[in-house]
């Protein structure tokens, strides 16, 4: 493809020579001959570093944010928005031919992009998802290495998608995604939004860097739709031209309502008001699945489809991955394995099991290293008060010493009478939560959800709590 195709929107800083590109990228690793390296700035690596090097392996041109001094060097003003343009242009701008739905929030963004999947396709419709636990076109399945996938790889599976006749495709728009540029130039039919609590402050440094990220994706999108019941649901939309619809449980005001909300071991039952009634059967159990399913159920009625369907499908809905899953075990105790990771998310699921637990609530947790360490005494006070026993673990200790992770957590835990106990390795303590297990006890395990591997200051493991539950018990 001509370098003039491929820099169709962008705003080229210099002159430079048209010629052929046979593959584009911001991976230094993989640069051939013929390829168009953009040199983005990361936080451990800057891509111009390494610029002249990429021209010697034989890239045709390198994509800059200032001047190098290089013969075929093409100057923009920020090259992440440029990359992301870039590869649209490369895969012929696929996005243009889907009905995109966005959504972000910190919790509940996974269970409601497959709910409003299985809605869609409940109606004929062929549609593609984005998101933490996997990428799908179709019934077609492809790993997923982060929420929202780099321009490259987004925009491939863009095109999969279009090629493969989806009408709509709904994904997760991570805040990392929305600041560095990931879907820049993306235009959403629908964007929504959840929620905003505590996370990636690892990352975003300051909550109103973390709250202008998600801001970022209701700039680009036709309609929003937003969760009044949050402090922030009307702030996230505020001033911007898009139209506004709104979803609350609380709020009786919002343009789409739960009453009369039921819960049950076996889900939640409720009445969903807006211009008409229809009694919704979510299937998925805790106080979040009417969030969740209010929300997923909104977003298609938003989009023009009839409630009866709507409705319909979230009866019929399976559930996620990693998401309130039950373990079989064949036992008098209950498993459960939860995303939960983050000071609210830990509360919601906790206090969900709370409601529907014949016994004890036992939760096993930890907390992820490298990451926000003010997130572990919040996170270890909220699992001690709400929960009748802890059991204090890790979860991805990474580059950090496990034990200093825990001293922290149980910082939050020293001011309550919450009974727990300590067992470093997460294996270990998987099976000492199981051996001490008593009748009707729902034994939460949070925070891997559905990862299948644990990141170790030693390196990568393979780490599926599925797995491992199966192998205690057979050890019996």
């Amino acid at each position: 493809m001509k370098l003039t195709e491929l820099l169709k929107s962008v705003d080229v800083k210099n002159e430079y020579t048209d010629c052929d590109a046979v593959e584009v990228t911001s991976d230094s690793r993989v640069v051939k001959e013929g390829y168009l390296f953009v040199c983005i700035k990361g936080a451990m690596f800057d891509g111009h570093a390494v610029a002249k090097e990429m021209l010697e392996y034989g890239a045709v041109a390198v994509v800059v944010d200032h001047d190098l001094g290089l013969d075929r060097q093409i100057i923009v003003d920020d090259t992440r928005a440029a990359y992301s343009v870039i590869c649209a242009n490369f895969f012929g701008n696929p996005a243009d031919k889907l009905s995109l739905i966005g959504l972000t929030g910190t919790n509940g963004k996974t269970t409601t992009t497959f709910l409003i999947k299985q809605i869609l396709e409940n109606v004929g419709k062929k549609v593609g998802l984005v998101g933490t636990v996997q990428n799908m076109v179709g019934d077609e399945i492809y790993p997923a290495h982060y929420t929202t996938p780099d321009p490259h790889e987004l925009q491939s599976l863009f095109r999969k998608m279009v090629d493969a006749k989806c009408e709509y495709c709904v994904m997760e728009v991570s805040s990392q995604a929305l600041a560095q540029g990931r879907v820049a130039g993306i235009n959403f039919k629908l964007g929504v939004f959840t929620n905003l609590t505590q996370d990636h402050l690892d990352y975003h440094k300051t909550w109103e860097n973390y709250f202008a990220a998600k801001r970022m994706l209701f700039e680009n999108c036709e309609i929003a739709l937003t969760n009044v019941d949050d402090e922030y649901g009307l702030k996230i939309v505020e001033g911007l031209p898009c139209e506004v619809k709104t979803y609350g449980v609380k709020n009786l005001n919002s343009d789409f309502t739960a009453r009369n909300v039921m819960f049950s071991s076996s889900g939640v039952k409720y009445e969903l008001v807006c211009e008409r009634i229809g009694t919704v059967k979510c299937p998925i159990p805790g106080r979040f699945s009417v969030y969740n399913s209010l929300c997923a159920a909104s977003a298609a009625l938003v989009l023009g489809f009839e409630i009866e369907d709507v409705i319909g499908a979230i009866a019929r809905s399976n559930g996620v991955k990693g998401r309130i899953e039950v373990v079989p075990t064949d036992t008098d105790y209950t498993i459960i394995i939860d995303y939960a990771h983050s000071p609210d998310g830990l509360e919601n699921i906790i206090t969900s099991l709370k409601e529907i637990a014949q016994g004890r609530v036992v939760t096993l947790f930890g907390c992820g290293g490298d990451r926000d360490r003010t997130k572990r005494p919040k996170m270890g006070k909220i699992a001690a008060e709400l929960s009748d026993f802890c059991v204090v673990t890790s979860d991805n200790p990474r580059s950090e010493n496990p034990d200093a992770i825990i001293e922290d957590i149980l910082e939050g835990m020293k001011d309550t009478d919450t009974p727990y106990e300590v067992v470093v390795n997460r294996k270990d303590a998987i099976r000492w939560a199981m051996e001490n297990a008593q009748p009707k006890d729902i034994i939460l395990l949070a925070g891997k959800g559905h990862e299948t591997y644990q990141i170790l200051p030693t390196g990568t493991i393979h780490f599926d709590e599925r797995e491992v539950v199966s192998e205690i018990l057979s050890e019996k």
